[in-house]
């Protein structure tokens, strides 16, 4: 790609092997997990993130402290979520029953999972539905997840905007209306709150498609851990500890891959990511968002200076 810029050598000897994107550190990371971050790091600590021993300083950070950040990123997601999807609900014409409970929608307790970008079909949101009694038992549970999804598909990608109308169908199914929604109009009003605010983000692009993935950067920096295929910036970024992979193998078998990661994120979801929660919940564990923030931002630290 860039050999016409350095034409005196071969290809092995362009100097750039490749780009990483990045995000920016003071525009992506909330008000509150910024402020508790300069309580313990001291001000003018995002002029010095590209330093590991920066991020290194979140391991003395009490749990307390950095679940209850957590908690009130959360709580603010669950605010703006009430209020947009009763505006939603109004301007679709949906009956008054449907909009009123609206006003109910998702628990500020519960574990809340997050999939927001541009719906083309190589990101894969059909992965959620692959099984939907299955994908069911995770809202109806005693133990339940909720799910928020935003994007918006090309107007001429009509496979994209099937799998979104295919979403949207489910919405009056048992147990769903208060514990899915569809976020309209997703923008950079609406982006940072719900980034911020959601437990698990989804990545779940069809290898090797990922350009990089940027929204999974964002959500880290707010201590939200990442539930990825191994594919763009978080087949970096991810060491084992500090989030959950989904195999990023190329298979030129779309069905037989779909169906094997489709498996895997469900298995993750109710034996790994489900527990780990509610043990933050129950004793402020450092299974769930602290440890796990730590070592998921370090990585991250180095490109996020670059623009911060």
């Amino acid at each position: 790609m860039w050999h016409e810029m350095f034409p005196h050598g071969t290809i092995d000897q362009v100097p750039i092997r490749h780009v990483t994107n990045a995000v920016h550190l003071p525009t992506w990371m909330a008000p509150p997990m910024r402020a508790l971050l300069t309580r313990h790091f001291g001000e003018g600590w995002e002029r010095r993130a590209s330093d590991p021993a920066v991020w290194a300083g979140v391991d003395a950070i009490p749990d307390e402290e950095l679940w209850e950040v957590r908690c009130e990123q959360r709580r603010d997601l669950v605010a703006l979520i009430r209020r947009k999807v009763v505006v939603d609900r109004l301007a679709r014409g949906e009956d008054i029953d449907y909009v009123q409970a609206g006003a109910e929608a998702f628990d500020p307790s519960f574990l809340t999972i997050g999939f927001a970008r541009r719906l083309a079909t190589y990101k894969r949101l059909n992965l959620i539905l692959h099984d939907t009694p299955r994908a069911l038992d995770l809202l109806d549970h005693d133990r339940p997840a909720q799910f928020v999804f935003a994007g918006k598909a090309h107007p001429l990608d009509d496979a994209a905007k099937a799998i979104a109308q295919r979403m949207f169908a489910l919405r009056r199914s048992p147990g769903v209306g208060n514990r899915v929604v569809f976020i309209e109009d997703y923008d950079l009003s609406v982006a940072g709150t719900l980034i911020a605010g959601c437990d698990v983000w989804l990545n779940l692009p069809r290898p090797p498609l990922e350009a990089s993935g940027t929204s999974g950067m964002k959500a880290a920096l707010n201590g939200c851990l990442n539930v990825s295929v191994l594919d763009g910036w978080w087949m970096e970024g991810f060491d084992g500890s500090n989030g959950w992979g989904i195999d990023g193998d190329v298979d030129p078998d779309d069905s037989a891959k779909d169906e094997r990661d489709a498996a895997t994120l469900y298995a993750l979801i109710e034996n790994e990511v489900r527990p780990s929660f509610l043990s933050a919940t129950i004793v402020g564990s450092r299974s769930f968002g602290c440890n796990g923030y730590a070592r998921q931002c370090a990585p991250l630290a180095r490109s996020t200076a670059r623009r911060a």
